[in-house]
């Protein structure tokens, strides 16, 4: 965990949530499902004037009422209640009524007429022998309020099937102007800016679009576990707000610079100025943007005025970029360390340390021969695997620990932050694309070797946070690595079934059929890590 003292911004404790829950009322047309929507009041006090899908606050008198309410075997309490609280939601909001009679048969416009949308809603359904739907509402997804935002929400969105016979009317109170509308449509609206959605709702109908029914909808909720769930971040891009899920590149680096929700962090890529991540650490992007390098290398600086500073990944040979880093440390360099020594991460080395009084020692590990001619790198001095590396003043430490992982270079290592629990993992794990394993110097079962201590290391160090030599910050780096691994794995399988379709092909034969999901564009730089997967299957059937 990353030490209190390092945070950049004053501690704070989110609103607490309120417990609520949507639900998405779903009908097919010939051109797709549809979904009902309808605009909030313009002085609503949460999301005034957005379009949503009906829903509120659960109520104590929704837990009450299970003993109206039909439910599934494997309907808990909790979604019992939630779903409850929507269909409750849906009457008061649009006179949306998901029950049925003593007979079985659906409620209809009579029950509705019967019913008065500002009295207690168990009560009078309860009077009328209605039985709620409940066993038809269906979890979609769970969502948490922004930890910015001075309402917060805890809310599942649910889902059920419009009641056929019934069409939503609008309290013209909370809700109006009920609307059907596709996904699609919603959203090429809302981008049109006439039709302002928040962010969750976006977010939903943009999952949405994949489905073809309703049918296909209801079928991938039927594990009364949530599709996604999600408590966004949000950061500042081109001087405006913008929100992310966990699963999008900026979310890792928003949840360390501004664990607690501030939206003050910058996420814009520029080459100008180094970046504070923590009153300790900065990130310097070198201006070499490219496919291969995506916005530019990283190099990442260490330390503070007191404790003097550590260099990782000084970067190309770029005198512009290395006068930033001088200028950034005010020159007071103790250490220089390349994670490996390819053309974008060890050549700026010796011209930062030529600028430095000091001379600060580099560190590394030495090429192999198998390194090609552009990577040949000798340090100062050779990093042994579990090394520790210290920064100390002023009362502080910081201490890195070398770990050696070789696979997308024979001389890999990823440093570890101990105090903080921070990963620099060089090109071994990059955010946004993965790293290229190229032979002679690469190696695949190494990569993935490496990949499993990393694994380790998070365990050992409670590692939160990776930090990549191309892209933003990762977080939650023991699901990243997992999740890379099985990417890997995947990856390899499929190279397994090009190979045994066409036993006598080549590199050019399998790679339309081992990547036929990246652009045919990518294919020349695929066939690098393409080769590796070949010599690992081929050295694991020898082995076999």
């Amino acid at each position: 965990m990353v030490r209190a003292a390092q945070l950049l911004h004053p501690q704070r404790e989110p609103v607490a949530t309120r417990a609520a829950a949507t639900v998405l009322l779903m009908r097919d047309t010939p051109r797709g499902p549809e979904v009902l929507m309808t605009r909030r009041s313009p002085t609503a006090s949460f999301a005034p004037g957005a379009y949503v899908f009906p829903g509120g606050g659960i109520d104590a008198a929704d837990a009450q009422a299970h003993g109206i309410a039909a439910r599934r075997p494997t309907q808990d309490d909790l979604r019992l209640t939630q779903a409850i609280a929507a269909i409750r939601e849906s009457f008061e909001e649009l006179g949306v009524l998901l029950a049925r009679r003593a007979d079985g048969r659906p409620a209809d416009h009579r029950d509705i007429a019967a019913l008065d949308r500002h009295r207690p809603f168990a009560a009078q359904c309860a009077a009328r022998s209605l039985t709620l739907a409940a066993d038809q509402v269906h979890v979609l997804a769970h969502w948490i309020t922004d930890r910015d935002l001075p309402r917060r929400f805890d809310v599942p969105f649910l889902v059920a099937r419009m009641p056929a016979g019934q069409e939503p009317v609008a309290d013209e109170a909370e809700q109006f102007e009920p609307l059907w509308i596709r996904p699609d449509d919603a959203l090429e609206r809302h981008r049109a800016k006439n039709f302002f959605m928040i962010f969750p709702t976006v977010r939903t109908l943009e999952r949405l679009r994949s489905f073809a029914s309703v049918d296909a909808v209801l079928a991938a909720c039927a594990s009364e576990q949530p599709l996604w769930t999600s408590c966004p971040r949000a950061g500042l891009l081109a001087g405006k707000e913008a929100r992310y899920m966990e699963g999008d590149a900026p979310y890792g680096e928003l949840a360390l610079a501004c664990p607690d929700g501030q939206i003050l962090h910058a996420l814009d890529w520029q080459h100008e100025q180094p970046v504070r991540l923590l009153k300790h650490l900065m990130r310097l992007t070198a201006g070499n943007p490219g496919v291969m390098t995506g916005p530019g290398t990283n190099t990442y600086i260490v330390g503070d005025a007191a404790s003097g500073y550590l260099v990782v990944d000084p970067g190309p040979d770029d005198a512009g970029h290395q006068r930033r880093i001088h200028a950034a440390t005010g020159g007071d360099i103790r250490l220089i360390v390349c994670t490996h020594s390819h053309p974008d991460h060890s050549p700026g080395a010796r011209p930062l340390q030529a600028m430095c009084a000091r001379r600060p020692q580099i560190l590394g590990l030495p090429s192999q021969p198998t390194a090609r001619p552009d990577s040949v790198f000798t340090p100062d001095g050779v990093l042994a695997d579990g090394e520790l590396l210290r920064l100390e003043g002023g009362g502080t430490t910081h201490t890195l620990q070398a770990i050696h992982t070789p696979g997308h270079a024979s001389n890999h290592l990823c440093l570890v932050l101990r105090e903080d629990g921070l990963l620099f993992s060089g090109d071994h794990v990059l955010n946004g694309s993965t790293t290229i394993v190229s032979p002679p110097d690469g190696d695949m079962t190494a990569y993935l070797d490496s990949l499993d201590r990393l694994a380790a290391a998070c365990t050992e160090h409670g590692i939160e946070f990776i930090l990549p030599a191309h892209g933003h910050v990762l977080g939650f780096a023991a699901d990243a690595i997992a999740r890379l691994k099985s990417h890997r794995l995947q990856r390899e399988a499929k190279v397994i079934a090009a190979m045994r379709a066409h036993p006598a092909g080549d590199l050019d034969a399998w790679v339309p059929l081992a990547y036929d999901d990246v652009p045919p564009a990518i294919w020349p730089m695929a066939k690098r890590s393409l080769l590796a997967h070949v010599e690992r299957v081929r050295a694991l059937r020898l082995a076999d």
